[in-house]
C-alpha cells in the first residue's frame, strides 16, 4: 500500500544525493499563521515561484496546487498546536536527487511542513530590543547571486551568525553589501527611523520580504514617509530608532547597532509602536503578547 499522505516526519527520506542536501540547489519560502491560519500565503508561494525560475527549477505543480497542499499540510497539523501557539509554514524545493550515470537530476524534491514558532526563545526581543552587531563577512553581491532569490544556500548569512555569536550568543547579525551599506540579516529585513520617517536599504541589494512590504504598506497607510535607500552605518548610528521585520516577528524593535544605543534607548520607539499597533490590527493577533507570555 501507498504510504499515508503526508506521512509522519519519521518516515520521510530524502536522497543522499540529492542536489539541496550536496550543493544547497534548492529554494524554500515560508509564511506564518496567526491564530492558526496562515497570513500572505499567496505573496509567499509567489516568490517561491520567482525563486524557482530564478534557479531554473521545474517544479511540475501549479501555484494554486502548491496553496492547496500547503492548506492540506496545515489542515492536518493545526491540532497539534497548543494554546496561544502559531506554525511557520514552509515549502522546500530541490532539483532533485544526482543520477548515477551523469544524466540530469531525476526531478524535484518536494516537501512542505510546519513547524512551531520559537516564541519562548525570542521571547526577551520583543522586551529587550535585538542587539545587532556588524560582522566582517559581507552578503553575497547581486553580481554574484542575487538576493532576491530565497535559495536554501545560506552559507554567507551563517558565516556572519557564527562570527557574531562567537562574542555575543543573544546577538543577530547584521551584514554589510560588497560596497559598505547595510544589507539584512538571516531572514530579516532592517528599518530605521530618523525624524519620523523610515529608510530601509533598496531592495536591489537584499531579499524583500514580505513582512518587510506589509510595514512598507502600513507606513504609507498612517502617513510615514517611507524611502528605499543605501544606508551606510552612519545612518544607523544616528536613528532615533530602528526594528527588523521578519515573518515570525512580524516587527521587532532594535535595541543597538555595535554597542550603540538608537536614539534614547526606548523600547519600543514610539514609530515602531505605532507600526506595530496597525501590524496587529492587520493580522488580528497581538503577537507581542503572544511571545511576552512566555518570559512568565
Amino acid at each position: 500500500m501507498p504510504p499515508p499522505y503526508p506521512p509522519p516526519e519519521r518516515d520521510v527520506v530524502v536522497s543522499f544525493r540529492d542536489r539541496g542536501f550536496k550543493y544547497g540547489d534548492a529554494v524554500f519560502d515560508t509564511s506564518r499563521t496567526f491564530h492558526g491560519k496562515l497570513f500572505k500565503l499567496e505573496a509567499h508561494v509567489d516568490r517561491l515561484f520567482r525563486s524557482l525560475r530564478y534557479l531554473r527549477i521545474e517544479l511540475g505543480l501549479s501555484r494554486g496546487e502548491v496553496v492547496e497542499i500547503t492548506d492540506d499540510v496545515l489542515g492536518r497539523n493545526r491540532h497539534l498546536l497548543g494554546p496561544e501557539e502559531d506554525y511557520w509554514v514552509s515549502q522546500r524545493v530541490s532539483r532533485g536527487a544526482d543520477a548515477l550515470d551523469g544524466a540530469p537530476a531525476t526531478g524535484p524534491t518536494v516537501i512542505v511542513e510546519c513547524t512551531p514558532l520559537p516564541l519562548k526563545a525570542r521571547a526577551r526581543l520583543f522586551r529587550d530590543g535585538i542587539t545587532l552587531v556588524i560582522p566582517s563577512v559581507r552578503r553575497t553581491p547581486p553580481d554574484s547571486l542575487s538576493p532576491n532569490a530565497k535559495t536554501d544556500n545560506y552559507l554567507n548569512m551563517i558565516m556572519g551568525d557564527l562570527e557574531v555569536t562567537s562574542h555575543d550568543p543573544a546577538a543577530w547579525a547584521l551584514l554589510l553589501d560588497s560596497r559598505g551599506f547595510l544589507s539584512e540579516g538571516m531572514g530579516s529585513n532592517l528599518f530605521v527611523v530618523r525624524d519620523g520617517a523610515l529608510f530601509t536599504p533598496k531592495r536591489q541589494q537584499v531579499l524583500p520580504g514580505v513582512s518587510r512590504g506589509v510595514v512598507i504598506e502600513l507606513a504609507q497607510k498612517l502617513g510615514i514617509a517611507v524611502a528605499e535607500d543605501d544606508l551606510n552605518p552612519y545612518d544607523a548610528y544616528t536613528a532615533d530608532e530602528a526594528f527588523v521585520t521578519s515573518t515570525s516577528l512580524c516587527i521587532c524593535p532594535a535595541r543597538s547597532l555595535n554597542g550603540a544605543k538608537f536614539g534614547d534607548g526606548t523600547i519600543p520607539g514610539p514609530v515602531t509602536q505605532r507600526l506595530t499597533e496597525a501590524y496587529r490590527e492587520l493580522v488580528q493577533c497581538d503577537f507581542v503578547a503572544q511571545h511576552l507570555r512566555h518570559l512568565q
